[in-house]
C-alpha cells in the first residue's frame, strides 16, 4: 500500500487525497486570551501574597488567606493545563471513495483483528455482547479479514452460550445487511429504529427476539440447560465448566466458534472469525484487570490471525457506522503517516443520554473538545473503545521494536496454518496461561501498559512518549455508541475508579509534568497533566463550597469590597474562565443546558469521588487495602431508567459520598439566607464586604437544587434520610469549629 502524496493540510483536499486537516480558526483569538488572563492571574497572586505577608495578623485570617491561595493556584494550574488543548486545535475529514485508488482489489485491505471485552454477565448483559459482535463482523469489509475476539474475563459459561447464539444469527444478519446496504448494523438499534416493512424483515426480527429470549432466560437461570446443549461442538464446549470452576480459579477456555476457512452464511460467502477466550485465572497470580485481558488477547490473536491492524472495543460499544474502518484506512494507507501512527481514536459517544445530560455523562471534553487540541501536536489519548490500532504500537517505539519472547507474537509474524490446528490451539492456550507473563516485558514494555487502574489512558500516554502519534477521527456520523450510567452512585464509583488511576500515573515516575513533557514537549505534557491531575479539582472545590459560607455564617469578610479594583478582577477571572469553558462547550454541539448540568457534575465530581479517590489511594499506597475493578453496570432498571428520563437525580442507595456534597449545600443554604438578611437589612457597609460571598453561596445554592429536592423527597430517589441527618450533625460541628476559629 503506497498513499504517499494523499493527505493535505490545507482544507482544500486534492482529488486524490485520502484526508485532509485544517486548524481551527480561534488559535489565534485563543491566544491572546491566554495572555490576557494569564496577567489577571498574576495580579490575583500579588494581592494574595500581599495580603498574606502584611495582612494576616492572625491564625483566622492566615488560614483563610492561605486556604484562598492555595484554591486559586489549583484553578491557575489548572487553567494552564487547559490551555495545551487551545493552542492549535485541529480538525480532520476523510475521504474513503478514494481508497481504491490506493487498494485496488480485496486482497490488498490489511486484515483486522476486534477485541471486545467483557467481565461480568449480570452487570453487563450479554446480550449488549452479542450486538457489539454483530455489529463489527457486518463491517463494509472483506470478511474473510476480520477476526473478532472477545474476552470473557468473568469465564461465564451463560456468556459463551450467547457468543454461540451470536454466531448463529450472524449467518443470516450479515447476508441481509449486505442485500439490504443497511446502515445501522447493531441488530438491537436498527430493529428498535426501523420497524417490519417487509416479510424478510419480520422473519430477521423474530430470529433476534427468539435468539434474545434464550440468552436472557440462561441469564436469568444462571445455567445453560441441556435443552440448549444440542449438538457435540456445544457439548464439549460447555463439558469445561466443572464444579471446581470458579470466575478467580479456572483454566484457560478458548472457543473457536466460526472460522472463515470452513463456516458461511445462509448465501454461502465466507464468515469473518469469531473466538471465545476466558484467559486462566489462580487465586495466586495477579491478573491486572482489564489490561491484563487485554494483553492475552494481543497474544491469543496473534497466533491465530496476527492482523496488523487492532480494534479495541467495550463489551457495550457497538458500531453505528459500517464504514469506520475504510476511514481509519484513509491514515493507515498514507505512506507519510505509516511509520509513526501508532493508533486512530474515535470519539466516545453514547445513546440514551436523557436531553439535558444531567449526569454530564457525555463527558464532552474528555471525549470530543480535548482531542481536537491533541490531534494539533502528538495525537489525542486512547479512551479505552473505538480505538483502531496498529500492532506494531505494542512492541517499542517506531524506531525501536521490542521483540516478545517468542517470534510468533511479533507483530511482523505470518501465521499460515489453520486457526483451530492442533499447534495453534496448543499455542494460544499456553499464552493465555495466567504464568506466561512471569519473567516477561508485557505490560511494562510490551502490549497494554500495567501499573495503573485507568489502563487505557496509561497505555496511550505511554506510547506517544514512545513516539508513536495518533489521530482523532470525528465523523459526523458517529462511528461507535456505548452505554452511560443513569444513577449518580454510578457515575460518582466510575469516576473514582478513574480517580485512583489518575493517582497511579501522577505519583510515578512517569508524571505528564516531568516524564511526558521531556519526551514530548511542554505542551503534551501539560495536556496529559490536565488529566493525571484531574483529581486535584476537589481541593478548590471543596475550599470554596465551605469557607465562604462559613465565613459568611459569621460575619467575617474574606474578600475584597465591590468598591475595590479587586473585586472587577475576581469577576473577570469568573466570567472569563466560565466564559471560555462555555463557548467551546457550545461549538462542540453542546447545550446551555447540558453545559449547566456538565459543570454542576464537575463541583459534586469535586466533593465526593475525587476526594473518596484520593483516599482509597493513599490506603493503597500504604498496603492497607487494594482496589479492585469496580465494573459500572449496564443494566437497565425500568423505574430508575423512567426518572433518569424526567432529569431526576437519583441518590437511591446510602453512600458516603453523598455526604459533603449535602454538607455544603445545607451550609451553602443557610449561608445564603443569612447574608441575604444581613446585606439588606444590617449596616451600610454590610453589602459591600460581604457582597461576593452571597454570590459564591448563591451560586453554591443553585447548583444544589437536585440535593435540596432529593433530600426532601419521600420516593426512590432521595437521599436517605440517615445520610440527610449525618450531614446536618457534620455541618452544625463544622460550623461550630468555624465560629470558635474565626471569631478569635
Amino acid at each position: 500500500m503506497d498513499g504517499k502524496g494523499l493527505s493535505t493540510t490545507t482544507g482544500r483536499p486534492t482529488s486524490t487525497a485520502l484526508h485532509t486537516a485544517y486548524p481551527s480558526r480561534r488559535t489565534t483569538a485563543n491566544r491572546i486570551f491566554a495572555a490576557i488572563y494569564a496577567s489577571a492571574l498574576l495580579a490575583l497572586f500579588y494581592h494574595h501574597t500581599n495580603n498574606l505577608l502584611f495582612h494576616s495578623t492572625t491564625f483566622s485570617s492566615f488560614f483563610t488567606s492561605s486556604s484562598l491561595l492555595i484554591a486559586d493556584f489549583v484553578f491557575a494550574f489548572m487553567w494552564l493545563a487547559t490551555q495545551s488543548f487551545r493552542m492549535r486545535p485541529l480538525y480532520r475529514e476523510e475521504f474513503p471513495e478514494n481508497l481504491k485508488r490506493v487498494l485496488k482489489k480485496e486482497s490488498d485491505f490489511p486484515a483486522i483483528d476486534v477485541l471486545i471485552c467483557t467481565a461480568d454477565p449480570y452487570k453487563e448483559p450479554p446480550m449488549g455482547v452479542v450486538n457489539t459482535a454483530l455489529s463489527v463482523m457486518a463491517y463494509d469489509y472483506p470478511a474473510e479479514k476480520i477476526s473478532v475476539f472477545v474476552s470473557d474475563d468473568g469465564g461465564s459459561a451463560l456468556t459463551l452460550f450467547a457468543i454461540f447464539e451470536a454466531a448463529k444469527f450472524a449467518g443470516h444478519w450479515l447476508p441481509f445487511c449486505r442485500k439490504n446496504d443497511v446502515v445501522q448494523r447493531c441488530p438491537q438499534a436498527y430493529f428498535a429504529a426501523n420497524p417490519s416493512t417487509t416479510s424478510e424483515t419480520d422473519k430477521l426480527k423474530s430470529l433476534y427476539e427468539s435468539m434474545k429470549v434464550r440468552v436472557e432466560n440462561v441469564v436469568e437461570r444462571g445455567k445453560v440447560d441441556d435443552q440448549y446443549i444440542n449438538d457435540e461442538q456445544y457439548h464439549q464446549a460447555f463439558a469445561k465448566w466443572t464444579d471446581g470452576f470458579t470466575r478467580q480459579d479456572h483454566p484457560t477456555v478458548i472457543q473457536v466458534i466460526l472460522d472463515k476457512s470452513k463456516d458461511k452464511d445462509i448465501t454461502g460467502h465466507q464468515m469473518p472469525n469469531l473466538v471465545y477466550v476466558s484467559r486462566q485465572k489462580s487465586r495466586t497470580s495477579a491478573h491486572h484487570f482489564k489490561a491484563g485481558a487485554v494483553n492475552v488477547l494481543l497474544r491469543v490473536s496473534a497466533t491465530m490471525s496476527n492482523a496488523p491492524v487492532i480494534l479495541t472495543l467495550d463489551c457495550d460499544t457497538y458500531s453505528n457506522d459500517p464504514q469506520t474502518p475504510l476511514r481509519v484506512l484513509c491514515y493507515f494507507s498514507d505512506h507519510e503517516l505509516q511509520s509513526k501512527l501508532g493508533y486512530v481514536q474515535f470519539p466516545q459517544r453514547f445513546h440514551g443520554i436523557n436531553k439535558n445530560d444531567i449526569y454530564g455523562c457525555e463527558l464532552k471534553r474528555l471525549f470530543r473538545i480535548n482531542p481536537v487540541g491533541m490531534d494539533g501536536m502528538v495525537g489525542p489519548n486512547y479512551v479505552g473503545t473505538g480505538c483502531f490500532f496498529s500492532r506494531r504500537a505494542f512492541f517499542g517505539g517506531p524506531s525501536a521494536l521490542v521483540s516478545p519472547e517468542i517470534p510468533e507474537l511479533r507483530p511482523d509474524n505470518v501465521v499460515r496454518k489453520p486457526i483451530q490446528s492442533p499447534e495453534v490451539l496448543e499455542l494460544a492456550h499456553l499464552v493465555a496461561g495466567c504464568d506466561y507473563e512471569k519473567q516477561a516485558q508485557w505490560g511494562y514494555k510490551i502490549g497494554v501498559r500495567y501499573g495503573s487502574l485507568l489502563e487505557d489512558f496509561f497505555t496511550g500516554y505511554r506510547l506517544q512518549c514512545e513516539g508513536w502519534k495518533a489521530i482523532f477521527c470525528n465523523p459526523e456520523k458517529a462511528a461507535f455508541y456505548g452505554d452511560a450510567p443513569i444513577s449518580l452512585v454510578d457515575v460518582l464509583n466510575q469516576n473514582k475508579r478513574w480517580s485512583i488511576g489518575l493517582h497511579d500515573v501522577t505519583f510515578s515516575k512517569y508524571c505528564p509534568l516531568t516524564f511526558g513533557s521531556h519526551y514530548m514537549g511542554i505542551l503534551m505534557g501539560l495536556a496529559y497533566a490536565h488529566y493525571s491531575f484531574w483529581p486535584i479539582w476537589s481541593i478548590p472545590m471543596a475550599i470554596y463550597a465551605f469557607l465562604p459560607s462559613l465565613a459568611l455564617l459569621n460575619g467575617v469578610s474574606i474578600f475584597p469590597k465591590v468598591s475595590e479594583p479587586w473585586f472587577l478582577l475576581y469577576l473577570f477571572l469568573f466570567l472569563g474562565g466560565y466564559g471560555q469553558d462555555l463557548l467551546d462547550f457550545i461549538i462542540g454541539e453542546g447545550t446551555f443546558k447540558k453545559w449547566w448540568n456538565d459543570q454542576r457534575i464537575w463541583m459534586i465530581r469535586g466533593l465526593s469521588c475525587f476526594w473518596f479517590g484520593f483516599i482509597e489511594y493513599f490506603l493503597k499506597f500504604l498496603g492497607i487495602s487494594t482496589h479492585g475493578f469496580d465494573l459500572t453496570s449496564k443494566v437497565v432498571d425500568q423505574e430508575q431508567s423512567k426518572r433518569y428520563e424526567q432529569g431526576v437525580f437519583d441518590f437511591g442507595v446510602e453512600s458516603p459520598m453523598f455526604v459533603p456534597m449535602t454538607m455544603a449545600a445545607i451550609t451553602n443554604l443557610a449561608a445564603f439566607c443569612l447574608g441575604l438578611v444581613v446585606v439588606f437589612t444590617g449596616r451600610e457597609s454590610a453589602f459591600e464586604e460581604l457582597f461576593m460571598q452571597v454570590l459564591i453561596s448563591g451560586f453554591g445554592v443553585l447548583n444544589s437544587l437536585p440535593v435540596y429536592e432529593a433530600m426532601i423527597t419521600s420516593s426512590k430517589s432521595g437521599i436517605p434520610t440517615r445520610t440527610t441527618l449525618l450531614s446536618v450533625v457534620l455541618s452544625s460541628v463544622l460550623f461550630v469549629s468555624a465560629f470558635v476559629a474565626l471569631r478569635k
